[in-house]
């Protein structure tokens, strides 16, 4: 198993790295307790080479491989797309996610039309000072499910401006504990089989949506088309063990939402 860990903040030794740093090590120990191997990576967003979105569409006209900014972006995708699962963690900035953090979710854009991470898991984390976290979990949790992702949780935690090692470990050690078991369990036992009513419905509006207005000859199109998504009896990014009458609920709502989106 490998699992992706993104800090989405400059500040190492900070609340968000200190919350993460709990739900690894628990992470680990879930992996001992079930026997099996895990490899966890930690990727630093503001050690990264990531420059900002220039709105130029190319990755959506051309393919994100021809994308007039090089830096780090695509090697980051790379190790995304051979992980398990990842986990997203942002400081609450301004009531939603860091800078850093909306840049990296912007420059990967182009997958909100191509969902390159469907049955990969992820499991979100906000950190603040003293403000809510709501917004900022928000904000994650639907680019994450927009790009495929199985969503396995969210949590926020309240910690002021900078609590110490000891007491942030006092204060959050079983809710760490929590969030591990939540991401580790959902990739251990395939939780991405069993997709919600809501990825179900979106599914089906996306599926309309370039079956109307996609045009051919294009990545996304052509993405679509070579996943295989465009067929009627297509109800889900990847094969699934959702139950029939959710799959069929799911897909009316979606076509009749549809009537109005598109």
């Amino acid at each position: 198993m490998k699992i992706l860990v993104f800090v989405g903040s400059y500040r190492r030794n900070g609340n968000t790295d200190q919350v993460t740093g709990l739900i690894k090590e628990h992470l680990h120990k879930q992996a001992e307790q079930h026997r099996t191997p895990l490899e966890i990576e930690t990727i630093y967003l503001g050690q990264q080479n990531l420059q900002f979105c220039r709105g130029c569409r190319i990755c959506y006209d051309r393919g994100e491989e021809h994308c007039p900014v090089k830096d780090d972006l695509l090697a980051i995708k790379a190790k995304m797309q051979a992980a398990d699962g990842i986990l997203l963690a942002s400081p609450v900035y301004v009531d939603d996610v860091s800078g850093i953090t909306k840049n990296f979710i912007d420059r990967l854009c182009h997958v909100c039309h191509r969902p390159q991470f469907a049955g990969k898991v992820a499991y979100v984390v906000a950190t603040t000072g003293g403000s809510r976290t709501g917004k900022t979990l928000e904000t994650m949790t639907m680019a994450l499910r927009t790009w495929g992702f199985h969503i396995a949780g969210q949590s926020g935690y309240k910690m002021g401006a900078l609590m110490k090692r000891d007491k942030s470990r006092a204060q959050f050690d079983t809710r760490a504990a929590q969030a591990a078991r939540q991401l580790f369990t959902a990739i251990h036992q395939h939780r991405y089989k069993q997709p919600s009513f809501f990825s179900l419905m979106m599914f089906k509006i996306q599926q309309m949506s370039w079956q109307t207005d996609g045009i051919p000859g294009t990545p996304d199109y052509h993405y679509w088309e070579q996943q295989g998504w465009f067929h009627s009896k297509r109800s889900f990014f990847i094969p699934h063990e959702a139950k029939w009458l959710k799959v069929a609920l799911a897909r009316f709502t979606g076509i009749v939402i549809s009537k109005f989106v598109n």
